[in-house]
């Protein structure tokens, strides 16, 4: 790609991208949210086309005309929401608008040996008549991969292909991408975790402000220097904890059951940040919504402020002060297609309203004091929140829940799938939080960010609290992960 550039009405998202990525090597491209990584992507897969520059494949100037055509030219891309058809077979997926159908009849058998074929090269194990539905998300990415293979693919483009896979399947995924790169694939690899890139990539490209800064071996680059390209400054420290007045115990849960939590008991003190970790299925995330109130507990009890607590609806919780951000902002979190004043809306209308009628100056009012405060970055109140970055969800979220002035805070996975400046941004609202006296839970993969922010830790396993580290100044990533093995 040389001199690529590329607007939309009002915004210059790519002013100026040169990329090139040879066979046989994988090549990283890093960037925080909104540098233009998403909008290169699309235009080499043709989803848009370039205002200027040109796309050069194998040394000849390419027009794509559009995604079907990227795919006859061997160029496809797995992005981090998956495009398989749950209810479709592995088979049907893989071949799903290029079926096998000599004669108009689809040739299943063709298909399922073709299909066993490509699974074979990827040297995993996989039933094609599986159910995609079924499948974990490590083996959907197989999946997407497989179908990549399949239609003859030369340059994959992977955006965030780690973000939801365990440490050992994130090793399967590198021994595949080594394997691929080998067999002379061009590999184009996005991720906001650094620590991979330098890991797995060749090479590595930066991006900021819609502008490649430059293209370095990742062997010339560390951790500070890709942050600092990245940002366009020095971070002092990757974790800014600030030390905030803990109070008396805000929340209680005293032997918590239901889902695959059995029998947790925790306190959380106000201006305490309350480190959750564990392996995937520990029951994090399951306690989570027992507090929250979206599952109902089988037993135990919840105190908060040192009353009792009953709480049978997350409107219960919402009502006592008590919220979560989920794990999953876009499923679970916000309306994508609403506005972001819209979503911040949604859980305080009664604060805004009078005899029935919402009164929208205060509302609006409310919403920019947020805007402000958090440094949200959204160019007006009726922008939808599909087209926020990753950061600037998060923080929507966070400031619907202040304006209920909640006590207790659930974070679940805070920083999944933001850059590392929003990373910064957000540590320093948590923060911000604590000092503020709110009793914040913390539940977090990222052990480094775990030992980083919290002021003390639980480790679950199994669906039970397996360890408690007080001293977390000294506590290291080994010692969290032989509590949360078991």
């Amino acid at each position: 790609m040389r001199g690529i550039v590329k607007s939309f009405p009002g915004v210059k998202a790519i002013r100026r991208a040169d990329l090139d990525v040879r066979a046989g090597e994988i090549h990283a491209l890093v960037g925080e949210n909104g540098a233009g990584k998403s909008t290169l992507i699309k235009v080499v897969t043709g989803a848009h086309a370039p205002d200027a520059g040109a796309i050069l494949l194998e040394g000849v100037e390419a027009k794509i005309a559009g995604p079907q055509d990227a795919q006859r030219r061997g160029i496809a891309a797995i992005y981090q929401e998956f495009t398989l058809v749950p209810a479709l077979s592995v088979r049907e997926n893989l071949f799903l608008g290029r079926e096998s159908a000599p004669g108009g009849w689809i040739d299943a058998r063709a298909e399922r040996r073709a299909a066993l074929g490509v699974i074979g090269r990827l040297g995993v194990l996989l039933d094609p008549d599986a159910r995609a539905r079924d499948l974990t998300v490590a083996q959907q990415q197989l999946v997407e991969t497989a179908r990549a293979l399949l239609a003859d693919a030369r340059l994959l483009i992977m955006d965030e292909p780690t973000a939801a896979l365990t440490p050992r399947e994130v090793e399967r995924l590198f021994a595949i991408l080594r394997e691929l790169r080998a067999r002379g694939h061009g590999l184009l690899f996005i991720s906001h975790r650094l620590d991979e890139v330098l890991e797995i990539a060749d090479r590595v490209t930066v991006m900021r402000d819609g502008v490649t800064l430059g293209t370095r071996s990742a062997g010339e680059l560390t951790r500070e220097a890709l942050i600092e390209q990245m940002v366009g400054r020095a971070l002092d420290q990757e974790f800014p904890k600030a030390r905030a007045p803990i109070g008396e115990p805000l929340f209680v849960a005293r032997d918590l059951r239901g889902g695959r939590v059995r029998g947790v008991s925790l306190e959380i003190r106000g201006g305490e940040v309350l480190g959750l970790a564990g392996l995937v299925g520990a029951g994090r995330t399951d306690l989570a919504r027992l507090i929250f109130g979206a599952d109902r507990p089988e037993g135990g009890t919840m105190l908060l402020a040192g009353r009792p607590l009953e709480i049978r609806s997350p409107r219960d919780a919402i009502r006592r002060g008590i919220c979560l951000l989920t794990e999953d902002r876009k499923a679970q979190g916000l309306i994508l297609k609403l506005s972001a004043g819209d979503n911040f809306a949604l859980p305080n209308l009664d604060h805004w309203s009078r005899r029935g009628w919402i009164r929208p100056r205060q509302e609006g009012l409310a919403f920019a004091r947020y805007v402000e405060s958090l440094r949200i970055r959204v160019s007006d109140p009726r922008q939808r929140a599909e087209h926020l970055s990753g950061g600037n969800q998060q923080k929507l979220l966070v400031a619907r829940w202040l304006e209920r002035d909640a006590r207790v805070i659930i974070f679940d996975e805070p920083t999944r799938g933001i850059d590392v400046g929003a990373k910064y941004e957000m540590y320093l609202l948590i923060n911000e939080l604590a000092a503020r006296g709110k009793a914040i839970l913390m539940i977090s993969s990222e052990l480094p960010e775990i030992l980083g922010m919290s002021d003390r830790v639980l480790v679950m396993h199994d669906g039970r609290i397996a360890g408690e580290v007080r001293d977390v100044a000294r506590a290291t990533q080994e010692q969290l992960l032989a509590l949360a093995v078991g």
